[in-house]
């Protein structure tokens, strides 16, 4: 029997889940079909788009994703407090960036006089939408039905698409958080598709590494890493990048009997792969929410120009 999702998601007990769809009748999502001869890449591109222009919606952030040849994976953040600052305005503006507005809720945008009734049937509305912007349901609902929509028109055919509801697995603690996202970053390299995790094509951590490489602070459509949940950082991840990289690396590296892939023990350190020195980098790590710029000496200059400033209250990445 399936066990009800009320059950399976709940925001007061963790904010993050590990969430899982895969394809039946033998279809693929992505990579090379063998027996059809057939290359479904292409539609890798289409996933890694449609979660991100969900997530630029959703109140539900994306912390780690891995898209695979016939199943896909992301670790997800409920971002409840954010879904309920929006206001009514700004509830309906991003609903309607994916869905179609109902005729009384353009009147009500547009301003129309409304009865007493109307204004109730709005609100309510208003409020449901509020609620579906910060569900996984909704979130995984629908990227699930866009891709499906689209390999269907594709393979010229009708039906399924999914192996029933996405899976989903609550993340409990930072261990669990931590090993769900090493667990999503590396499966490319678990696969043997990939060496490295900066060459996983599709994977959450090649789009971070690509982020640092531009010197940015983090990366677009990401959950942020925002360090030690004692510290006085931003919202996001509750530890620093640098540490997570490093994790993933150590992890990618152990050779067990139940796995098929790894990263080759004679590669070098992640850190020394992406020219970062450690010392430095962690002197970034625990002071970058002291300054209002944080880039390489080059970026700083630029930003000093367009932001019309001469001092230099800013944190130099070497």
């Amino acid at each position: 029997m399936t066990t009800a999702r009320s059950q399976l998601i709940h925001v007061e007990a963790t904010p993050y889940y590990h969430c899982i769809s895969r394809c039946v009748r033998r279809s693929f999502l992505c990579g090379y079909d063998e027996l059809t001869q057939t290359s479904y890449e292409h539609r890798r591109a289409w996933v890694e788009k449609r979660l991100k222009r969900i997530a630029t919606v959703f109140c539900v952030d994306i912390c780690a994703y891995a898209i695979m040849s016939n199943h896909y994976h992301v670790v997800l953040h409920i971002n409840k407090e954010q879904a309920y600052r929006l206001s009514n305005h700004e509830v309906i503006e991003r609903w309607l960036t994916l869905h179609r507005a109902p005729v009384l809720v353009q009147r009500f945008l547009n301003s129309e006089s409304l009865s007493e009734t109307e204004q109730k049937a709005c609100l309510t509305l208003i409020q449901t939408w509020r609620e579906r912007l910060c569900s996984i349901s909704w979130f995984m609902r629908l990227l699930n039905q866009y891709i499906a929509s689209a390999a269907n028109r594709e393979d010229n055919c009708t039906g399924h698409f999914w192996e029933g509801r996405f899976k989903s697995q609550a993340l409990l603690d930072e261990k669990a958080l931590a090993a769900a996202m090493a667990y999503v970053d590396l499966n490319p390299i678990r696969a043997g598709i990939a060496a490295t995790p900066e060459t996983s094509r599709f994977t959450s951590v090649r789009a971070r590494i690509k982020s640092l490489r531009k010197e940015q602070v983090t990366a677009p459509s990401l959950f942020p890493f925002a360090g030690n949940p004692s510290d006085a950082t931003p919202e996001g991840l509750p530890f620093y990048l640098a540490d997570y990289l490093e994790l993933v690396d150590w992890t990618g590296r152990q050779i067990r009997g139940d796995t098929s892939g790894h990263i080759q023990s004679a590669q070098l350190s992640i850190l020394e792969r992406l020219g970062i020195e450690a010392g430095a980098w962690l002197t970034v790590c625990t002071r970058i929410e002291k300054c209002t710029l944080v880039g390489s000496d080059a970026a700083i200059q630029t930003a000093l120009l367009l932001f019309n400033r001469q001092r230099r209250t800013a944190l130099q990445i070497p």
